[in-house]
């Protein structure tokens, strides 16, 4: 056995095909995480591109990002009129799911950063992909790579169909517990917490931020020179979140503190607790502001000219079912449960990602034999 070099010229097609409204094809976007739902609603699709199963579709502004995808899922589609499409027209010297491992590596991301040219924005195009060099194993050896990755993204994608089955568990009970629970205000079982760093008792590497995954979060901002007296303390179990929202799109930050130790954070975020835990847990109010149902509450409850904020009055003001302690506490553990078993979703999806250069190396070096 043996490699062959290629230019990828040699081996791949762009495709040309404008959507000419006839069939009702479904439009995709593409990120680094395959395909996406596109963002813009109401678009002119009469210069939608079309593709194919096994195309490739990419973002020729997003490349360094491997915003690259391979169609297995859809007979024909139609994506954005900035995005590219290719395919492999010799599948007798490259399968094109080797090809798909091959691009979805960080060397392969790298390079593509580096061939990009453009003025206002860096572009990269089929055209400069086809000037690209690759060694190729036989096709019995391709496919036997392609197996070991298949093997891997089966498992990862129903592991991932079972973690959204348990959510949608999750949000029906919620949406039931709405139907036959009065509705309860919010302000009747939280408080406003002021304690602040006078003392000094905490220092820079307990500085946080919060992020829109409702998570807290290593802080960003630059601290050089920042006294930490007037900055607001979040102890375990307390609630911190950033009151403008405009900025954030749909969603508002927002986090419980479910770590054991004490935060602490800009004097501009609202800290505040609940009550009385024997009533309400944190867990559930946390699981709660997780929905994108509170995020839409949110956005379209804030107010203000040069920017909108969510504050204080509007957070107490919010409704919500509040059954037995009992209750909230079986709809957590299923709340917990998935969200252990999105973790490990991530870990998948990583080390599907990691294996894709060790997969391209092993093929050629078994070639090489």
């Amino acid at each position: 056995m043996a490699l062959t070099k290629y230019k990828l010229g040699e081996l791949i097609q762009q495709r040309r095909e404008k959507y000419d409204g006839e069939e009702n094809l479904p439009a995709w976007g593409v990120s680094r995480e395959g395909f996406i739902s596109p963002k813009q609603d109401g678009a002119d699709t009469s210069i939608y591109n079309v593709y194919y199963k096994n195309d490739f579709v990419f973002n020729p502004a997003r490349m360094e990002l491997n915003s690259i995808a391979l169609n297995i899922f859809f007979d024909k589609a139609m994506c954005s009129s900035l995005y590219e499409v290719f395919y492999v027209s010799r599948t007798d010297i490259l399968l094109p799911e080797y090809l798909n491992i091959y691009v979805k590596r960080d060397e392969f991301a790298r390079k593509c950063w580096f061939e990009a040219v453009g003025s206002a924005r860096n572009y990269f195009r089929v055209s400069n992909l086809s000037e690209f060099e690759i060694e190729l194993p036989p096709l019995s050896i391709q496919q036997k790579y392609v197996d070991i990755y298949n093997s891997m993204f089966a498992n990862q994608q129903s592991y991932e169909r079972g973690l959204e089955d348990l959510k949608l568990v999750c949000d029906a009970y919620i949406d039931e517990l709405r139907k036959i629970n009065p509705l309860k205000r919010l302000g009747d079982y939280i408080s406003i917490c002021d304690n602040r760093n006078e003392q000094m008792e905490y220092g820079i590497d307990d500085v946080r931020g919060i992020s829109i995954e409702k998570k807290f979060i290593d802080t960003k901002a630059n601290m050089e020179g920042v006294s930490l007296k007037p900055y607001a303390i979040v102890y375990p179990n307390e609630f911190a979140y950033v009151t403008v929202t405009s900025r954030n799109g749909e969603k508002i930050s927002l986090a419980r503190n479910d770590s054991e130790k004490a935060y602490i954070c800009s004097s501009s975020y609202v800290i505040f607790k609940v009550n009385d835990s024997k009533s309400l847990l944190p867990e559930y109010l946390s699981m709660l502001f997780e929905r994108s149902e509170f995020n839409r509450y949110a956005r379209y409850n804030s107010w203000g000219s040069a920017r909108e904020t969510f504050d204080w009055s509007e957070m107490c003001d919010v409704e919500f079912p509040v059954p037995e302690v009992s209750i909230q506490r079986e709809i957590v553990n299923i709340f917990n449960a998935y969200n252990i078993r999105k973790s490990i979703n991530e870990k998948l999806k990583s080390q599907i990602k990691y294996i894709c250069p060790i997969l391209i190396k092993g093929s050629i070096e078994e070639a090489r034999k």
